[in-house]
C-alpha cells in the first residue's frame, strides 16, 4: 500500500491535518496566528543549519523552531508590542534562513518544496515522522485539554485552579513546533499557519463546544488534505497550496451559511 506515492501523499496530508486541528483552535482562541507565521518562518533557518552540518531536516526545523517560540514567549510582555516583534522575528529569521541557504555549497536543495510543501514526494520514513509527530501533539493536548483551556479562557481563573498559565503557554508552543516540523513536508513554511488557522476557523460556525470544535477542524482539514491532492492531480497544480485553497474556499462557504442563518433569526 506505501508503495503508491499518492497513498503515502493522502496519508500525510490527514496526519498533518490531526496535528493542526486541535492546535490550531487555540491559535484561534488565543489570537495567536502570528505566533504561528514566526515559529513556522523559523524553520527555514533550521533547515539550512540541518544541511550544514548534515542532521535530520525535522530535527533542526523542531530545534529552531522551539527556540522563536520560546523566544516570543519570553520576550513578549517586556516593553515590545507582540504584533512588532512577531513581525520582526518572523521576518528576520526567514530572511537570514534564505541567506543561510544560499551560501550552502555542494548541497543541491529544492527551496521551492521547503517554502510551499511537497507532499507527493513523502517516504515512508517521512510518514512515521509526520504521523509519530502527530500522535504526540494529539497526546499533548489531549493530556492538558482542560488546563489549556481554562488558562486560554482566564489566567486568573487557572492560578485559582492550581497550575500555572505559563507552563501552558510553553505545552502550546512545544506542540506547535512539532507541528510545524513534520508539515514542512506537506504544506511548507509559508503555508502552515494557513492549515492551522482556516480549518479551526471554518469549524468555529458549526461547533457548539471546544470539543467539538476541535473535531470538526480535523475533519475540515482532513477533507481539504484529500479534495486538495485531487485537485492538483486533475489541475496539475501545486499539491500543498491546493490544499489549502480548498480549505479557504470551505471556511468561505462556512461563512457565507452562516451570515444568511444569522439574517433568518433576525
Amino acid at each position: 500500500m506505501f508503495d503508491d506515492f499518492m497513498t503515502r501523499a493522502t496519508l500525510a496530508g490527514v496526519g498533518v491535518a490531526f496535528a493542526a486541528a486541535p492546535l490550531g483552535c487555540f491559535v484561534v482562541w488565543r489570537r495567536m496566528a502570528y505566533f504561528g507565521d514566526a515559529t513556522a518562518h523559523a524553520a527555514i533557518l533550521g533547515i539550512a543549519l540541518s544541511l550544514t552540518f548534515q542532521v535530520s531536516i525535522f530535527a533542526g526545523a523542531l530545534a529552531v523552531a522551539l527556540i522563536m517560540a520560546l523566544t516570543v514567549t519570553f520576550l513578549s510582555g517586556r516593553g515590545y508590542a507582540m504584533d512588532t516583534l512577531l513581525g520582526v522575528l518572523a521576518h528576520s529569521a526567514l530572511a537570514f534562513g534564505l541567506v543561510a541557504v544560499s551560501f550552502l555549497s555542494g548541497v543541491r536543495i529544492d527551496l521551492m518544496a521547503y517554502l510551499f510543501g511537497d507532499i507527493l514526494a513523502v517516504s515512508r520514513s517521512d510518514l512515521l515522522v509526520i504521523w509519530g509527530g502527530a500522535a504526540l501533539v494529539v497526546a499533548l493536548i489531549t493530556w492538558r485539554w482542560s488546563e489549556l483551556l481554562t488558562a486560554t479562557l482566564n489566567e486568573d481563573l487557572a492560578y485559582a485552579s492550581g497550575f500555572n498559565p505559563k507552563r501552558e503557554q510553553l505545552i502550546l508552543t512545544l506542540a506547535l513546533s512539532v507541528t510545524v516540523a513534520v508539515a514542512i513536508k506537506v504544506v511548507g513554511v509559508l503555508l502552515i499557519a494557513a492549515m492551522l488557522i482556516i480549518p479551526a476557523a471554518a469549524a468555529r460556525s458549526l461547533a457548539r463546544s471546544p470539543e467539538s470544535m476541535a473535531v470538526i477542524a480535523a475533519l475540515i482539514g482532513a477533507v481539504s488534505s484529500l479534495a486538495g491532492l485531487r485537485a492538483a492531480y486533475v489541475f496539475d497544480t501545486p499539491a500543498g497550496p491546493s490544499i489549502v485553497c480548498v480549505a479557504a474556499i470551505i471556511f468561505a462557504a462556512f461563512s457565507l451559511t452562516g451570515m444568511q442563518s444569522r439574517r433568518k433569526l433576525h
